[in-house]
């Protein structure tokens, strides 16, 4: 059963990948998504850029095939809740996205994301920049203020994780007002 925190980073993700804020994923959203977060780190080469365009595009394609009962093209947040939390169903797609999204943050190829890259990424994806300096530093920075490639592929793989609480990733879900 998926924790409340999976639940809600759920829907900050589906809230996020919304483009149009029109209440639906629709093809268009992810290429959107795609494109902006590709756009927010020029330095990075063509593979890398090509390999996030691809994640987002199979995250969608994925999310379609598995959810689009009515054929409409477009997935309601109740469905996407659904499948992203079906780790048997969609960590394909979620392994896919975590090693191109790291590895886009590593443009020299050094195994290590600085912290003005994930920002950068973090920022073009829509999550606020409070709770990316937060999760940033959870993530342990080393010498340079710079975090392991692989730290932060674990990382988002975590965040998909229907049985996690706690963890670093959750630092991203606004907290409400009291």
């Amino acid at each position: 059963m998926p924790t409340n925190e999976a639940i809600a980073r759920a829907q900050l993700v589906f809230s996020l990948f919304d483009a149009d804020g029109n209440g639906f994923l629709e093809p268009a959203d992810f290429e959107l998504m795609a494109r902006r977060t590709v756009a927010a780190l020029p330095a990075a080469d063509d593979e890398p850029g090509q390999a996030l365009l691809s994640a987002f595009r199979r995250y969608g394609d994925t999310l379609v095939v598995e959810l689009d009962a009515d054929g409409d093209g477009r997935i309601s947040p109740e469905e996407f809740t659904a499948v992203v939390l079906d780790p048997q169903r969609f960590d394909a797609a979620v392994d896919e996205f975590a090693k191109a999204l790291a590895a886009m943050g590593d443009p020299d190829g050094d195994g290590f994301v600085t912290r003005p890259d994930f920002l950068a990424l973090m920022t073009a994806i829509g999550f606020e920049q409070r709770n990316i300096g937060e999760l940033f530093d959870v993530f342990g920075p080393v010498d340079g203020d710079r975090i392991p490639v692989a730290t932060w592929e674990e990382g988002i793989r975590d965040y998909y994780r229907p049985e996690k609480a706690g963890i670093a990733g959750d630092r991203l879900v606004p907290v409400a007002a009291s």
